[in-house]
């Protein structure tokens, strides 16, 4: 079993690399789509002005030895759900203890990208101990899908009990890769899940076909993950929007929009506002280039929705929180983002539609998986590695 382990650490510039220097050689560096033209829809829609990097910070490590940790949701005592991805799902306590694997989890297909990914409380968890997850399903003859399950965490935390799989992605397909699998709630009773298209050339196309679920986002009834998408004729029930590659970050932002981070191919990683019926482009669209060099598609198709923000090069995002608390007033309403190959926390300003400004923090951590807020303003972050940590993030002193 891994050994928690609590100790506080400064981050110092040198070590971490968490200068503004770095942060504008981000800024300043060619991307990869210039050799095909690939200049913005409009006005800062990338690369908007650096933020000021605000107060130093300090991390407290609260459990390391977590193995390629994925998803992080807060329970009401302080301590933390955690998912691992070969398919195991632990408790993080305050004081940094760390639990048994829970039992009572479905069977995932744990290869490559593929595992156990995010996890989600109900808001009155308190009460009802309800938790959500989604995971790579496997499926006949070597396929598998993402998956939707909802449990009930046994008093003493020992067991995920009334387990129930309420939805699934059709079709499975032979692949390790691209599930997303990010889940927000919509305050309305439902859960909209941004799903991956896994992949491959062939189901890569299938993001645009509303018949399928592949490069989607599906709102579900979270009770019993009954459909309650967009309602367009032609579409899937569930459907809330197309066009999508690999979303690995969700969150709703401090005026009830949902927010979606996914991942493009070399550059063209993407923010998008989730709305109702839009299509999102991919793989017709796109500010990404394929990993050989060669262009993948046009910046603009008529019919499809531009991104609020794109990057290029690619940072990897991944899991996404809006920032509310005390610790960082300065910070109140901010977006905040993992990301995996810069290794880094990202952090938004967005005013209306709009990213109005950019800066990046703890340059070197490690690949930062999931993103969350603590009731006292503290930020908690997991990094995905063999020897995953749960990082409590706060102002120095």
């Amino acid at each position: 079993m891994p050994v928690p382990r609590s100790a506080s650490l400064t981050l110092a510039a040198a070590s971490l690399l968490a200068t503004a220097a770095c942060a504008q050689d981000y800024f300043d560096g060619a991307p990869n789509g210039r050799a095909y033209d690939q200049s913005p829809a409009f006005a800062a829609q990338t690369r908007a002005p650096a933020l000021p990097q605000g107060p130093e910070l300090q991390m407290q490590v609260l459990a390391e030895g977590l193995e390629h940790p994925w998803g992080l949701a807060g329970l009401p005592d302080g301590s933390w759900l955690v998912t691992e991805r070969p398919g195991r799902m632990r408790i993080v306590g305050a004081d940094g203890s760390l639990s048994a694997p829970i039992e009572g989890l479905p069977q995932v297909d744990a290869r490559d990208q593929g595992g156990l990914h995010d996890v989600s409380v109900a808001g009155d968890f308190a009460q009802t101990r309800r938790v959500w997850w989604t995971y790579a399903e496997p499926r006949e003859g070597g396929r598998n899908a993402t998956a939707v399950a909802t449990g009930i965490l046994s008093d003493d935390g020992t067991r995920m009990e009334q387990v129930e799989r309420i939805w699934q992605q059709h079709p499975a397909w032979a692949s390790t890769k691209h599930f997303g699998a990010r889940i927000v709630h919509d305050g309305q009773g439902h859960i909209l899940v941004g799903l991956g298209e896994r992949s491959d050339p062939e189901p890569r196309q299938l993001a645009q076909d509303p018949q399928t679920t592949l490069g989607k986002v599906v709102r579900i009834r979270a009770s019993d993950g009954a459909p309650a998408g967009a309602g367009v004729e032609g579409w899937l029930p569930e459907i809330w929007s197309i066009g999508h590659r690999n979303i690995q970050g969700a969150a709703m932002g401090p005026d009830g929009r949902v927010w979606m981070s996914e991942h493009g191919p070399r550059g063209g990683d993407e923010l998008n506002l989730i709305e109702q019926a839009e299509n999102h482009g991919w793989p017709l669209a796109t500010y990404g280039t394929n990993y050989n060099g060669a262009q993948m598609g046009a910046t603009q198709v008529e019919g499809t929705d531009q991104p609020v923000y794109y990057w290029d090069p690619s940072p990897a995002l991944s899991g996404m929180a809006f920032y509310d608390g005390a610790m960082f007033p300065e910070w109140q309403g901010q977006a905040l983002l993992g990301g995996l190959q810069s290794q880094s926390i990202h952090r938004l300003r967005i005013e209306g539609d709009e990213v109005t400004g950019e800066a990046r923090h703890l340059q070197g951590v490690g690949r930062v998986r999931e993103i969350e807020v603590a009731p006292d303003g503290a930020i908690v972050l997991i990094t995905d590695h063999d020897d995953g940590r749960l990082i409590r993030v706060t102002p120095e002193g």
